[in-house]
Formats: C-alpha cells, sequence, structure tokens
C-alpha cells in the first residue's frame, strides 16, 4: 500500500463564525467551513429543488398520466446496480400506487450488455406481462440510441430517465429527463438516476391532481420512497451536494423512525445494523453492496423484489439471498484480488505508471472491485479483465484524479486502432471490451497514455484531515453528533490529526492492531483493521471519532486510517 501525502483542509474562520452565529455546533461550523458550506442549509422537504426546474419532466410526467389514464402497459427497464434497483424499485411503486399497469426488466450484464439495447427491446416484447406500450428507462437511456430505435420500429415508445453524461447524439425517446443534458438548467447535476426518476414522479402526481384524476394534495405520499432514493444515491457514490444531502436525510431519517421498506428493513437485519442508528456508511457498505452482488453475480431481478417486497418474512427470505450472494462475491473477490497481486509482483508491472491485469477464470462481474483495490493498493489506474466470448477481454478500470480514464482509453484506441472494441466510463471509471489478442501492446500504450495524461511515471495519494480535534470533543456525544450528519462523496466525513502515546497494542484475528492510546492525559481506545504491524510509542495518527458499544455501555473509539513514527 503506497504511503499517502497527509495534508489538513483549510477552514476560513470567517465562514465558520458564522455558520456558529447562525446556530450550527462550534465543531460541525468548522467541518462545514472547510468543505465549502456558508450555510448548513435547510432539510424539510420544502427546500427541495423544484421539479419543475428539470427539463422535459413535466411533458415526462403528463406522457406518464396520458398512459394511465389510456390503461396502456408500461415497462421499467433499469441498470443492474443499487442505483438502478432502487430507481426501479421507486418507480414501480409509485406507478402503482397512481394507477398504472406496470411492470420492469432489467437487462443480465452478461448476455444482453448495458442499458436498453437491441437485444433488450427483444425480450420487453416477450415479456410475461405482455409486449409494453411504452418503455421506461431508469439510471440508463442516454446513450441507447439503437435500443430506442429498435423500441419505435417494434412499435413501443421510450421516455428515457438517466443521469449519466450524454453524448454528442441523443435517443429518438418521447421525453429525455436527465439534468445533465445540454439544455437542463437544475441547478444540481448530480442527481443519482433514483433522484431522476423521484422527480418524475412527482411531475406525474402533479399532472394526475392537474387533470382531476387525484385530488389537490390527494394520491401516494411519494416520500414514503426516500429510504430506497437515500440508498440509491448513497450506493452510486454521486456528490452530496445540497439537493443530495437533503433527499439522503429525509431518507434517512425514516429509517431511524423505522418507517422504510420491508427489504430495506430485512437488508438492515441481515447485515446486523440498526436502523435507528443508520448513516451513510450503512447505506453505502452495508446495504448497497448486498443490492450490487445480485447485479454482479446473477440476476438483479432478485435485488429489485426485495426492494418491492412488502411481506416482512418473504423480505427477509430474499435478504438471506442475497447476501448469501454477496458472500460468494466477496469470496471470489478476495481469489481475485490475491491472484492479480501475485501476478503483478511476479511480473514487476506494478512498478508502471499503470496496472492492467487478467488471468483465465475470473468472473466478469468482480473486475470492476478487483480494479479498485488494485487502484488503492498502488495508486494508479488499474485495469481488471476477464474473458468474454470468443476471443475477447471484458475489462473494468478505476482511476485516480490525475488521470482521466476515459480520455486515456480514448487515447488508446487512437494508437491501437482495432484493439478495443468498445469502450465508455467516465474520469474515475470505465469499462470496455478488447481483443485478447491485443492485450499485452494495449496494456504498454495504456501506460504510455496514462504518463501522457497524468504528466509523470507515478503518483502520490492524498488524505485530507481536519487537523486536530479538540480534546473536549473526545466523546461519545461528539461520535453521535457527527454520524448523525450527511457525509458522502464530495462532502468527505471528518478526519482528525493528532499526536498519541501508545500504552498498549495487541493483535486480534491476526489482522487488526488493537490499541490503547493516551493524549493530554486522556485514555482512549483505538483500532487499525487490517494492519498488523506493530507502532512506535509515539504516533502521529490520523483517525476518525467512532462510538463502541459493549455489554450495552457505550464509549469513544478512534478509528485509525494512518499511523506514523512521532519521536
Amino acid at each position: 500500500m503506497v504511503r499517502p501525502l497527509i495534508l489538513a483542509r483549510a477552514a476560513d474562520p470567517a465562514r465558520t463564525r458564522a455558520l456558529v452565529a447562525a446556530g450550527a455546533h462550534p465543531l460541525l461550523a468548522r467541518l462545514w467551513a472547510a468543505r465549502g458550506l456558508e450555510q448548513a442549509g435547510p432539510t424539510e422537504w420544502a427546500a427541495l429543488i423544484p421539479p419543475n426546474r428539470l427539463s422535459h419532466v413535466d411533458r415526462a410526467g403528463t406522457l406518464l398520466a396520458d398512459a394511465i389514464q389510456a390503461g396502456r402497459r408500461l415497462l421499467i427497464v433499469a441498470d443492474y446496480d443499487c442505483d438502478g434497483a432502487t430507481a426501479c424499485a421507486v418507480a414501480v411503486r409509485a406507478l402503482r400506487d397512481m394507477g398504472a399497469r406496470v411492470d420492469f426488466l432489467v437487462p443480465n450484464r452478461f448476455e444482453t450488455g448495458y442499458g436498453l439495447s437491441p437485444a433488450v427491446v427483444e425480450l420487453a416484447c416477450r415479456h410475461p406481462s405482455g409486449k409494453p406500450d411504452l418503455l421506461v428507462t431508469v439510471d440508463n437511456g442516454i446513450a441507447s440510441l439503437e435500443g430506442v430505435a429498435a423500441a419505435r420500429a417494434a412499435g413501443i415508445e421510450v421516455i428515457v430517465t438517466d443521469h449519466h453524461l450524454p453524448g454528442p447524439d441523443l435517443p429518438d425517446a418521447l421525453a429525455i429527463v436527465n439534468p445533465n443534458q445540454a439544455d437542463c438548467g437544475f441547478p444540481s447535476k448530480h442527481l443519482a438516476g433514483v433522484g431522476v426518476i423521484f422527480y418524475v414522479m412527482l411531475a406525474l402526481r402533479a399532472a394526475l391532481r392537474a387533470r382531476g384524476t387525484l385530488p389537490p394534495k390527494g394520491g401516494p405520499k411519494l416520500e414514503a420512497y426516500a429510504d430506497l432514493v437515500a440508498l440509491g444515491t448513497v450506493a452510486d457514490v454521486v456528490r452530496l451536494d445540497a439537493n443530495n444531502r437533503l433527499l439522503v436525510g429525509q431518507g434517512l431519517r425514516r429509517i431511524r423512525q423505522g418507517r422504510m421498506q420491508a427489504g430495506l428493513a430485512a437488508l438492515f437485519e441481515i447485515a446486523g445494523r440498526d436502523p435507528a442508528r443508520a448513516g451513510t456508511d450503512d447505506l453505502g457498505f452495508a446495504l448497497g453492496p448486498r443490492i450490487n452482488a445480485a447485479g454482479r453475480m446473477a440476476d438483479m431481478s432478485l435485488g429489485i423484489h426485495c426492494l418491492l417486497e412488502d411481506d416482512p418474512g418473504r423480505a427477509l427470505e430474499l435478504a438471506r439471498a442475497l447476501d448469501e450472494i454477496n458472500r460468494e462475491r466477496r469470496a471470489r473477490e478476495t481469489v481475485m484480488r490475491d491472484e492479480a497481486l501475485a501476478h503483478l509482483d511476479a511480473h514487476a508491472q506494478a512498478r508502471a505508471a499503470s496496472v492492467c491485469v487478467w488471468q483465465p477464470g475470473w468472473h466478469p462481474g468482480v473486475i470492476g472491485l478487483v480494479a479498485s483495490r488494485l487502484k488503492e493498493t498502488y495508486w494508479r489506474p488499474a485495469l481488471a479483465f476477464a474473458p468474454d466470448d470468443g476471443d475477447t477481454l471484458r475489462g473494468s478500470g478505476r482511476s485516480i484524479p490525475e488521470v482521466h480514464l476515459r480520455d486515456a482509453l480514448d487515447l488508446v484506441s487512437k494508437r491501437l486502432p482495432g484493439a478495443i472494441l468498445q469502450f465508455g466510463g467516465h474520469a474515475m471509471a470505465a469499462g470496455l471490451t478488447l481483443r485478447a489478442s491485443a492485450f499485452d501492446d494495449f496494456s504498454a500504450q495504456f501506460d504510455a497514455a496514462v504518463r501522457t495524461l497524468g504528466g509523470r511515471e507515478s503518483f502520490e495519494p492524498r488524505l485530507d484531515t481536519d487537523g486536530s480535534l479538540e480534546p473536549d470533543y473526545l466523546t461519545v456525544e461528539t461520535a453521535g453528533l457527527l454520524a448523525d450528519q450527511i457525509w458522502g462523496s464530495g462532502f468527505p466525513p471528518p478526519l482528525f490529526q493528532d499526536r498519541f502515546r501508545v500504552l498498549h497494542q495487541r493483535l486480534l484475528k491476526d489482522r487488526h492492531l488493537k490499541l490503547f492510546l493516551e493524549r493530554d492525559g486522556l485514555h482512549l481506545d483505538a483500532i487499525w483493521f487490517n494492519h498488523a504491524e506493530p507502532l512506535p510509542d509515539a504516533i502521529e495518527a490520523v483517525y476518525r471519532l467512532d462510538c463502541n458499544t459493549w455489554g450495552g455501555r457505550s464509549s469513544v473509539q478512534l478509528l485509525i486510517e494512518d499511523a506514523r513514527d512521532a519521536a
């Protein structure tokens, strides 16, 4: 693992004072100011950006209202990750609550590929619930030009709802709702797919109210789906701007109150997490991976059925099945990661500016996770491949801030024509299909592209901290205060940096370092997960504040992220 450069965030004192004057807790004011906040921001539904600021959302709402009143068959076409699954569940639940005849279809990543492809349209035409009159994509579709054309040729109209960046050409759909399309003035460009369809459902309800189908303030309480919106938003790692933090905060509020879908309650139980203390970590690292595992290893329909299930007993059965799939995913990932590390070590490829690796028998649904582990281990752009049909490899990559991954693949495609059959993605993650015979040449060209775009041959990770934590805040109460906040992508959870004396240390399960520390007369428990090397007597530590509850008693605990000799 590459040791990071540790830097402290700067909090504007004037901004901090303004937040305190507005009623913010002094510590939160400092943390928020360091993240660019000038005001805490409202958290109630009334502060949500109005739906009518999202381009084409009113048209989509009107078209759906027309379809419902005409009794047309609707089919939701979802992506196969947690964002797509939650978006599908929001769409199906809300549409059914508003009288629609609706079902769903989710592509199999191993058979039909990503998004609304012509192959998915063929499946839609043969759907058990009947050939649909209208397809609604969620969390995909903005790049599905051929799929939309195939649907229209089959007599099926399409509404696209998506949040991914559009290409130069758009599909010929009845309506396209995407905050990132060129003509959209929606202030939050970071809505997840589930957030986009939530807005469409708000517009549909408004359309049905306007034409008298629903009473002026009647219809389903769409805030009841806030738990699903929160889960998909956090799991998709979109930037938690003010609007997304409002959506996630409302979802967490309902979860903590026990007002959640039966499937989410079951996932909390299976994961051993307490919904009354739910935070973004629970959504991103406990529930999200169990939903995602279905799309990676098997069929995402299982995850969607769990989110749509209202019977607690049946929801628990589905959650158990998802947990088993996730265990299989973790086991596969561990084996593949270890094989990748051994291969790279043997071939000295880890000393290049990038990482490219593949092995026979690797599972294509797990290569993205392996690429992510390799990126973190070596701190350089990483691509992992699995054998695909015939003589091709399917690859997934993760990058670092200095190198735009899609641009790197685009550069390779120009320097090595014919090697890459298709590719797509964005700055930090991308996927591609590669001719197997071109792997060695591709690896060399990719490394050269990384050097060109990154401007150097090696890269250094950074760990941004919030500086020292005042001793008075090393308490259970402060840990609880921080846990109640909405942290995530673009609004990272706080990390503090201080000096400690190591009074005692021992290994747990031969993998984790359990520590007993002292600072300014305070004695503190700490743990450094997945670190087995002993520490010196005096350390400079970067840590998170946590609350450890055992035997009915709660105490503060430090979760160590980095520690170095402070002598």
